[in-house]
């Protein structure tokens, strides 16, 4: 997994050289990603109310090792994307989290594959249901 890893749970913030925000500005640099062998790697798709959001990942029945990544904007087909992207992820079952919140469980990465989820067309009030 890449990214830091966090024993205690807290939200915070990322901040661009300079002091301002990561997620403050577009991404629109190409995403490479770390895949193969037994390495694979998620991207969830959001909506841009969890932009700067962090989402949090966990193997599952790990759930106080977690790594995280923020929700940035990106560009898909000329369009507005905003994305978290895990890269370097063992093949396995996780968990994501927002908020300190089991998001979605059951996760399942397969090395060598891109895993993607489509949280853009919920909300915070149908999480965990």
């Amino acid at each position: 997994m890449h990214g830091r890893r966090h024993s205690h749970r807290h939200l915070h913030r990322h901040h661009a050289e300079g002091g301002g925000r990561y997620a403050a500005r577009r991404h629109p640099e190409p995403v490479v990603l770390d895949i193969g062998g037994d390495l694979g790697a998620l991207i969830v798709h959001t909506d841009a109310r969890m932009l700067g959001v962090e989402v949090e990942i966990s193997a599952a029945g790990s759930d106080g090792e977690r790594s995280h990544k923020e929700v940035l904007e990106r560009e898909i087909e000329g369009r507005p994307a905003y994305t978290a992207v895990f890269d370097k992820v063992r093949a396995g079952s996780y968990t994501l989290w927002v908020d300190d919140a089991a998001r979605e469980r059951g996760v399942v990465i397969i090395g060598g594959a891109v895993a993607e989820l489509d949280w853009s067309r919920t909300s915070p009030s149908s999480w965990g249901s």
